[in-house]
């Protein structure tokens, strides 16, 4: 298995209604001004995924042995559970932003992702192929492949995606790789 590849996929489709994907939505409609908003999701999201990519590569470094298989199906297990539910964006923009839409992006983006299933994975994932740059440029396209699309047709393209089918997807791929991880 290509690890960028299975990060991208992964990631790509458990980004589809996650909070953060919510969140694009609001600061799209907030700010009105695309360019901005897609660069400080990209910014936050290099900079969350490249420490969870960091913390799953030395945790995989770290601990060898037959139960860190475990260790790792069972939080790919999870994460395949936890991807069944929608999630739902708990914060709120109610302030203009001195900062304009890039900064309020960044720093909205970056805390939304912290602990989200996403940033989990990206630990998981780069902890099980040991591969840094392959895991976090996969996850990192796989994010602003579920999110650009969001940013720049808002409102209009969420209430035609199979968000429910896209949910299930994600979660058998996720399933799929803790029982290959614990298996193999």
């Amino acid at each position: 298995m290509d690890p960028f590849l299975v990060s991208l996929l992964v990631v790509g489709l458990a980004e589809i209604g996650d909070k953060t994907q919510i969140l694009s939505l609001i600061l799209a409609a907030r700010f009105a001004r695309p360019m901005p908003i897609i660069l400080g999701i990209l910014f936050a999201t290099l900079a969350n995924h490249a420490a969870a990519g960091f913390a799953g590569t030395m945790i995989g470094q770290a601990l060898v042995g037959s139960w860190i298989r475990w260790l790792l199906g069972a939080s790919f297990l999870s994460v395949a559970i936890w991807a069944l539910f929608p999630d739902k964006y708990e914060g709120g923009l109610n302030t203009p932003s001195r900062a304009g839409a890039f900064a309020a992006t960044v720093i909205a983006f970056f805390i939304a992702e912290i602990g989200d299933k996403t940033q989990i994975a990206t630990i998981a994932l780069a902890a099980r192929f040991e591969r840094f740059f392959s895991v976090v440029l996969g996850t990192v396209l796989g994010m602003m492949l579920a999110n650009i699309p969001v940013v720049l047709i808002g409102n209009r393209m969420a209430d035609k995606l199979p968000v429910r089918a896209i949910r299930i997807t994600a979660a058998i791929v996720f399933a799929a790789l803790g029982v290959w991880t614990i298996i193999r």
